[in-house]
């Protein structure tokens, strides 16, 4: 599915774990690789990517080119589950073409994709069949998803990762009604795995679902790496395991992916919360901003946490710094995005490893 590269370029690399389980590298020539990326979740108007890539395909084309020049070598991609699945057992195929051409225009680009599924991220387009199924069934749709993305990501060099669902949690001891949690500016980017834990334990459902969608994925593709991108708890509330990538729950998951919004004055504390991380493989700061804290508190983090990381993923929203700062209603938000992209797009040179594809 993937483009054909320009003679004047060598085809691009797959990227997967070095021979000793502990960082990334291309391949064929084994170079090391770090991944520089930016989550394009939405778009400056808040539409996910795959409510307009049909329609706008050419503004697709466009952020992706402003995603190169911002100096990126990955892009992390959310799909919808409920855009994608048309029923539990049957994919859109409008959306399966569309990314089909996007593998195209990612290879052409030389950006790898970090795809991350099963999004319910706007409950508008959560359908009613899918909240209507009990978790047996929910788990099932979700591995049917799994399975159709991975048949058409088989084999292109441009795809990363898998990552199998955006900060999954797990309940409490009482009932959930709600698969949804985390609202943020009108969207639900957490979900939960379960409603009931019943007599199971919370790392004994996790890893049964892991193992499922992981069984779904490789069944059509057996290597592409997978992850799970999860909120850091043990930062959260300072101290603690992680669960998804406990031994039982992460055996099955090839690196870990961890979000970070390092806090004003606590960057250190950040910094001293992923070691809990390093659990002897490949490390990714896959979601990163200046929430809050400043530019330069962000840019050491990022700096100093390379004796942990092999890579780090931030956002961009389909404007770039210039196009942020020319808006006749520019205010913080837009000042404090504009000076962080900037910033990114200088990091790289101060970091130890190539992030050239």
């Amino acid at each position: 599915m993937c483009a054909v590269v320009g003679q004047a370029e060598e085809p691009l690399q797959r990227v997967r774990v070095s021979s000793d389980g502990h960082s990334f590298v291309k391949s064929d020539s084994e170079e090391p690789f770090v991944i520089w990326g930016v989550n394009y979740d939405h778009d400056e108007s808040g539409r996910l990517l795959d409510e307009y890539w049909i329609d706008e395909w050419d503004k697709v084309a466009k952020d992706f080119d402003e995603i190169k020049q911002l100096g990126a070598n990955c892009v992390r991609i959310h799909l919808q589950v409920g855009l994608w699945m048309e029923t539990p057992e049957k994919a859109s195929v409008a959306q399966v073409n569309q990314l089909k051409r996007l593998l195209k225009l990612a290879e052409s680009k030389r950006l790898y994709l970090d795809i991350t599924g099963l999004a319910c991220y706007h409950k508008s387009n959560v359908p009613d069949w899918l909240n209507e199924l009990n978790e047996a069934e929910r788990w099932k749709a979700q591995a049917r998803f799994w399975s159709e993305v991975a048949k058409v990501c088989s084999g292109c060099p441009a795809v990363f990762c898998y990552d199998l669902m955006n900060e999954p949690i797990l309940p409490g001891e009482k009932p959930e009604s709600d698969w949804l949690a985390g609202e943020l500016g009108g969207k639900f980017f957490v979900q939960r795995l379960a409603l009931r834990r019943g007599e199971r334990s919370r790392e004994e459902i996790a890893e049964a679902w892991v193992n499922q969608m992981v069984d779904a994925i490789r069944e059509q593709d057996s290597q592409t790496m997978v992850t799970v991108g999860v909120i850091p708890w043990v930062f959260a509330f300072g101290g603690g395991k992680p669960l998804f990538y406990s031994p039982a729950v992460g055996k099955r998951l090839d690196f870990v992916s961890v979000h970070f919004y390092p806090k004003k004055g606590e960057v250190q504390d950040a910094l001293n919360s992923l070691m809990a991380y390093e659990v002897g493989k490949p490390l990714v700061i896959e979601e990163m901003f200046p929430l809050k804290c400043s530019t330069e508190e962000l840019s050491a983090f990022v700096l100093q946490s390379q004796t942990h990381a092999d890579g780090w993923v931030s956002f961009y929203w389909g404007a770039t710094a210039a196009e942020l700062r020319a808006r006749e209603d520019a205010g913080i938000a837009e000042a404090i995005t504009a000076d962080w992209l900037d910033a990114f797009q200088g990091l790289p040179s101060e970091l130890e490893v190539s992030t050239e594809p």
